[in-house]
């Protein structure tokens, strides 16, 4: 494709709403937040329950960092200082920058992982999320499409997974404004999840909230279990109740964007303009390859097939030496975007049986890189089952809890 067509369906594709994996080769903008006051008061969280803290639950995602991990680190930058995440994952660096009035910018090349980041930049209200939500709902009677088989048989009753249709093709159509970035965002998490007594918090049959189970073990499951009729869920009442609950009181905002491209090429999806005095980030745990299929369902809300995707396009290699090159290649791109002396403090995950001394890849990822990293320090964070983590659960089906270490460089060439 030469560069002036390149650079033509690049800006159709912008135009929709739909994150599709080949999109992430060349990087598309999925949001920006452009204004942000000046001088206002930053109240940080004293506890993990604070409403303030509810934006960033928006959307469960199991490879996530704690929060106090980014916000500890970043308390000691100046306001003006920019952050960047070449794999933001589902926002949680962008979310502390934010708490603390810091510019930042993030990453990714997982769909599910850019459209859930891309809400933590955004400034809204639960009655506009709503309001957008009953506009979609009201204005189509029925979609375009509906998926078909046992599987959506038996996993959302016939008028949820309409409603959810219609949701999906308005929001793949278009998604720009925060009320449609975070309307989105709220459906990803809420799309499947356990069954409770009351008031239902989630729209399908009974599944796990974190992955999203393969179709054929889900109906074995429905049918064993005599969970075969799925509970009709109003899909605007369970909007409202998750944006009243996520958006009850959001921090103001920051300036950002949020970027659905491979980390690899950050200087080219990267503006220019941008110049980043902080780096905080987790790469994909070495040895695990199974976020996209775990996540089939979310991505195909989002655009993708509506059947499991096991392919690693657009995916970092887990090979040693193939994953040591390419997040080299990471190191030396964002280096390209970094102001000297910029810091660098990477959570690296691995799991105790892979037969690899992760230590060594990712100080021959740096080394290799030969972009004027070096390393300070390193430091011993345990196991991913340490606190609350969403990762628990992962790490029970992996059978294997990862183990991670921080590592913390500077940029001196």
């Amino acid at each position: 494709m030469n560069n002036e067509r390149h650079i033509q369906c690049h800006a159709e594709c912008e135009t929709k709403g739909a994150l599709r994996i080949p999109d992430s080769v060349y990087g598309r903008l999925v949001f920006s937040q452009y204004c942000a006051p000046k001088n206002v008061c930053r109240t940080l969280p004293t506890n993990a329950q604070s409403p303030i803290l509810g934006l960033n639950t928006v959307c469960p995602y199991y490879t996530m960092f704690p929060l106090e991990f980014p916000l500890r680190r970043l308390t000691n930058a100046d306001k003006n200082e920019w952050v960047l995440d070449p794999f933001c994952g589902r926002g949680t660096t962008l979310f502390a920058a934010r708490l603390l009035g810091l510019g930042c910018v993030g990453i990714d090349s997982n769909p599910i992982a850019a459209a859930i980041a891309a809400a933590k930049l955004a400034q809204t209200t639960s009655d506009a999320v709503v309001e957008t939500a009953r506009s979609i709902l009201t204005s189509q009677s029925s979609p375009i499409s509906m998926p078909a088989g046992d599987f959506w048989n038996l996993c959302y009753h016939p008028d949820t997974l309409k409603e959810i249709c219609i949701l999906r093709e308005r929001l793949m159509e278009s998604c720009k404004t925060a009320e449609e970035i975070v309307l989105r965002a709220l459906l990803l998490g809420i799309l499947h999840g356990p069954r409770n007594r009351g008031l239902p918090t989630y729209l399908s049959n009974q599944m796990p909230r974190t992955y999203a189970t393969k179709p054929n073990a889900a109906v074995r499951y429905w049918q064993r279990t005599n969970k075969t009729e799925p509970p009709r869920v109003d899909v605007l009442n369970a909007v409202k109740r998750r944006a009243e609950y996520s958006l009850r009181i959001i921090p103001p905002p920051s300036k950002g964007a949020v970027y659905f491209g491979d980390a690899q090429h950050t200087d080219r999806v990267v503006p220019a303009s941008y110049r980043f005095n902080w780096v905080v980030t987790s790469p994909p745990y070495f040895g695990m390859c199974t976020y996209r299929p775990d996540q089939w369902l979310r991505n195909w809300f989002l655009g993708g097939a509506d059947a499991v995707d096991y392919s690693q396009e657009g995916q970092i290699s887990h090979s040693a030496d193939r994953f040591t090159e390419e997040l080299s290649n990471v190191w030396k791109s964002v280096a390209k975007r970094c102001s000297p002396g910029a810091i660098l403090i990477i959570r690296f995950g691995y799991l105790p049986s892979v037969p690899v001394d992760a230590r060594e890849i990712l100080q021959m990822s740096l080394n290799l890189a030969d972009s004027g990293w070096r390393i300070r320090r390193w430091i011993d964070a345990g196991s991913a089952n340490n606190g609350r983590r969403q990762s628990e659960q992962f790490c029970r089906m992996m059978k294997a809890a990862t183990r991670e270490f921080d590592v913390y460089a500077r940029l001196e060439g």
